[in-house]
């Protein structure tokens, strides 16, 4: 597997949120923890010049504008995290309608058209929407990458047990940043 920049997306799931749901306090935590490298590794990415694809629940919003899922997410506790992770002008947004990323999104087609097949995901929930994304990336033939240290869950034992099925099954190297 050749990994270079010129074939690597990275790939930001769900990190616009409002933690406004049963469980939420708890993944809002465990995002704050992992916020710092979340940071490392878009700053990376922008030294890189590897795109930056942030790929987001609509909220019921239907609108792929960063600017207003952000506004009907943001709240007290939320923008700690989304002013510090929010995309650029020049980074992609996407929606999606369910859990995983490339599932009714134009992702596949934005990475072909990128021409990227390996994928670095992170982002929120590792046991739901990373691992749903990563099984579909798998299934379409991506490499991937996920650092243990760049996604979160509500429970950590959910969230370590998504990253085992993710190198165990999916072949991702899950080295931390």
């Amino acid at each position: 597997m050749n990994i270079t920049p010129e074939n690597t997306a990275l790939i930001f799931v769900d990190l616009i949120n409002d933690f406004k749901f049963n469980g939420g306090e708890d993944l809002f935590s465990h995002t704050e923890a992992i916020l710092p490298n979340l940071v490392k590794l878009r700053r990376f990415a922008k030294e890189k010049s590897i795109p930056i694809i942030y790929v987001n629940d609509h909220y019921g919003l239907w609108q792929a504008d960063f600017r207003k899922v952000i506004d009907h997410c943001k709240n007290k506790k939320s923008e700690k995290v989304i002013e510090k992770i929010k995309p650029d002008d020049d980074d992609y947004f996407l929606i999606k309608p369910q859990h995983s990323a490339l599932f009714q999104t134009p992702l596949q087609s934005l990475l072909t058209e990128l021409k990227r097949t390996h994928l670095i995901l992170a982002g929120i929930a590792g046991d739901i929407c990373i691992l749903f994304t990563a099984k579909d990336a798998y299934m379409y033939k991506f490499s991937l990458s996920i650092p243990k240290n760049c996604l979160a869950s509500e429970e950590i034992q959910m969230n370590n047990y998504a990253l085992y099925l993710m190198e165990s099954v999916m072949d991702a190297d899950i080295t931390a940043i």
